[in-house]
């Protein structure tokens, strides 16, 4: 299955945003990608407070009503990367991860788990407790290729990457989709290290779709879009700005790494 991970360096106009992915989600299917992945805050890269603005009713708005026409139009699946929906108070919002199949249907939704939390003195902090309402449950789907094979999928974003438990209690998926906005600070020390070790310990792909650039709003994001195998090697990356990454993926291959080191069957849980 190819598979295309798309960075991009999100400003604060959301409809400048949407065309510029709908670009990318096109020019991954030319290149005959059956499945998206869209980065976090795709839509709007600013503060909580200009994500709360936009935030949408789950199944009524014009940026899933773009991502599910997009994925109709195409025949393919995508992971809109992070949507912002409503909360359950009008103070916060939710970090909502969609996935539309070729048919527009939303066959999964993921709300992130893990908020983000980072103090450096006076020169970068973030909470964002503030104004996101954490998500609950973790979230698999299952994807039917246009060969008919099935894939296990498991769903994750930003800041859940440092909590390996989550990925754990995913139950050993084929694939592991992360959409991420890590800082530049962040991102340069621990991104590379922890993509590995997630595909690693789950002996399975890794696809990471980051926003990697210096935005509008004052932030400048790592990038470094990548697709990791079950052995925990980059097969391909995008450094920074805005494109593509482009890879495939086989079950045989992950069906390989498990046989020959079969750690699964060895863990011991305490």
């Amino acid at each position: 299955m190819r598979i295309s991970a798309c960075q991009m360096v999100s400003g604060t106009d959301p409809e400048q945003n949407v065309l510029d992915a709908l670009n990318l989600i096109s020019a991954s299917a030319e290149s005959d990608a059956e499945l998206i992945v869209l980065p976090e805050n795709f839509a709007l890269l600013g503060s909580d407070e200009d994500n709360l603005k936009i935030a949408e009713d789950y199944d009524n708005g014009p940026i899933q009503e773009a991502v599910r026409m997009a994925a109709v139009r195409h025949n393919l699946w995508i992971v809109a990367g992070s949507i912002p929906l409503k909360a359950d108070d009008a103070n916060h919002y939710i970090n909502a991860s969609l996935v539309y199949n070729p048919n527009g249907d939303v066959c999964a939704r993921y709300d992130r788990i893990h908020l983000f939390r980072y103090h450096r003195g006076n020169v970068e902090a973030y909470d964002e407790r503030n104004r996101v309402q954490a998500g609950r449950h973790p979230m698999t789907f299952k994807m039917t290729t246009w060969d008919g094979q099935d894939y296990k999928i498991g769903l994750s974003m930003g800041f859940d990457l440092r909590f390996p438990e989550l990925f754990r209690s995913l139950a050993q998926p084929d694939l592991i989709v992360l959409p991420a906005t890590f800082t530049e600070t962040t991102g340069r020390a621990h991104w590379a290290t922890l993509l590995a070790a997630r595909a690693i310990e789950n002996q399975c792909y890794v696809v990471a779709a980051a926003q990697g650039g210096d935005h509008q709003c004052g932030r400048r994001t790592w990038g470094h879009s990548r697709l990791n195998d079950p052995w925990g090697r980059t097969m391909s990356e995008l450094t920074t700005g805005q494109g593509i990454v482009i890879g495939d993926i086989d079950l045989a291959q992950i069906r390989t790494v498990r046989e020959m080191l079969p750690a699964f069957s060895s863990r011991v849980l305490y």
